[in-house]
């Protein structure tokens, strides 16, 4: 029986165990967002870190200006393998509302759904505890089996991801020599369905804007002044109507810029997927998709860049009516990007989009809720072919290549300040119920994703 191979068993034998040792994780109710649970969130820590520690690692809990990261490194792999970075988070969002859980969103179960499929259901069941916790426990499989771990690793269990990663990115900065490696992973993305892995290879960058258009100084009886005055609803409206062409595309000057192109054998792997509008947008209620019409479903959602207006306020919104010209009128636009889009350059284009096109007796000003860039993994990156030939092994198909419409906002930072790519690799499925009531993760998801680690990280050693 060759190493891997025995190191399979172990985890098929201590399955289990590794389930109980979730469980204790998950009655922790970590949620980072409420200062309540700031005890329980060290407590988290100190739990992480002492599991860390059981299995070889050099684990601390680190300081930061809010939760602490735990940095576990555990330095006697073979040395023939790259040094890597794993991160995940402990932290949880909150549970409300309450009411709507069959159980205690803290007191983890099995539930068996019938046909085979049983499900670990608590908050942070799947995001991130049961998907980091997928790692470590291949970790624990090598130490048991060989006594040591394939490569040198480094962990950093952050407190903060579901509030932003706010203390994260200065204590990455603070420490960049420390954790200037050779490759991240990352386990807190998602399978293309319960049957097919997945490597996530891109995540979308953010521009969230707020942008107020002022006409009259004060709102204004219509039937006096209607016809003469400046409607600012009218006016925003027409300058967000016109960010778009009838073909879905963003009609923002320079927008596209460092938007590239889907290598064909990639975009080929994508189309064979086959994600129709019936199957994505049926369930809600749509038909059809209103995306850039020269590109497949999957890439509009996932590889290509968007703009979206996330609200839209003005004038009398009360119940009833009040005929009023507002004096102002307000939206908030969102893009994500992608590629190597820069997101202080598609700031700076909206605005300048929006001042040319408002009327010269009236005034605009933007607030700005947050700017984050994409990130894009090499498609010829060896770790990420070794790593799809490893979960093609484990779950017998195919790996796909996708894009993730959100983000995680640290590992851009591995990108630009710790000089890294990052391996995004997880188990999570569509009905994972992430952030809701009553969150799961399918218990074979667990099973099979430590197993997928383990062939991935021999891989990576080999």
């Amino acid at each position: 029986m060759s190493s891997l191979e025995a190191v399979l068993a172990r985890i098929d034998q201590d399955i289990d165990a590794s389930v109980e040792r979730l469980f204790a994780l998950l009655r922790i109710a970590s949620v980072s967002t409420d200062p309540a649970f700031q005890p329980q969130c060290r407590q988290a820590a100190d739990h992480v870190a002492r599991d860390l520690a059981s299995i070889g690692f050099d684990a601390q809990v680190r300081p930061t200006a809010g939760h602490p990261v735990v940095v576990g490194k555990a330095a006697n792999g073979t040395g023939k393998g790259p040094r890597v970075l794993f991160y995940g988070h402990y932290d949880v969002q909150p549970v409300d509302p309450l009411d709507l859980w069959k159980t205690p969103p803290f007191e983890p179960r099995i539930e068996d759904l019938g046909n085979g499929r049983k499900i670990i259901v608590a908050r942070g069941a799947c995001d991130d505890k049961g998907q980091f916790m997928t790692f470590v426990e291949a970790c624990r499989a090598f130490k048991a089996v060989t006594g040591k771990l394939p490569l040198p690793i480094t962990t950093m269990i952050e407190g903060e991801e579901e509030c932003g990663s706010k203390s994260l990115f200065g204590f990455v900065k603070d420490n960049a020599d420390e954790f200037k490696l050779d490759l991240a992973l990352v386990c807190d993305t998602a399978m293309w369905d319960a049957q097919t892995p997945s490597v996530t290879t891109s995540l979308r960058g953010l521009v969230y804007e707020d942008v107020k258009v002022t006409c009259a100084d004060r709102d204004l009886h219509s039937g006096v002044f209607g016809g003469a005055a400046q409607n600012p609803i009218r006016v925003l409206g027409r300058i967000l109507a016109a960010m778009h062409d009838d073909k879905g595309r963003v009609t923002i000057p320079g927008f596209y810029d460092g938007v590239k192109e889907l290598p064909p054998d990639i975009k080929s792997d994508l189309k064979a997927l086959n994600l129709t509008n019936e199957k994505f947008l049926g369930p809600i209620g749509l038909k059809e998709s209103v995306g850039e019409k020269d590109h497949l479903l999957i890439e509009q959602i996932t590889t290509r860049p968007t703009a979206e207006f996330n609200g839209i306020i003005g004038g009398y919104t009360g119940e009833g009516a009040k005929t009023v010209i507002p004096s102002e009128a307000s939206a908030k636009v969102s893009f994500r990007l992608v590629g190597e889009q820069d997101p202080v350059k598609v700031r700076d284009a909206f605005r300048k989009f929006v001042r040319e096109r408002v009327p010269a007796d009236c005034k605009v000003e933007f607030g700005n809720f947050g700017v984050a860039p994409p990130i894009q993994l090499s498609f010829d990156n060896p770790a990420l072919n070794k790593a799809r030939d490893a979960l093609a092994e484990e779950w017998g198909k195919k790996a796909v290549t996708i894009g993730a419409g959100g983000s995680i906002p640290i590992v851009a930072d591995f990108k630009n300040v710790l000089g890294m790519d990052s391996l995004l690799v997880g188990f999570a499925l569509d009905d994972d119920r992430v952030h809701s009531p009553n969150e799961k993760f399918d218990l074979a998801c667990f099973h099979k994703g430590i197993r997928s680690w383990a062939r991935i990280l021999h891989a990576l050693a080999n």
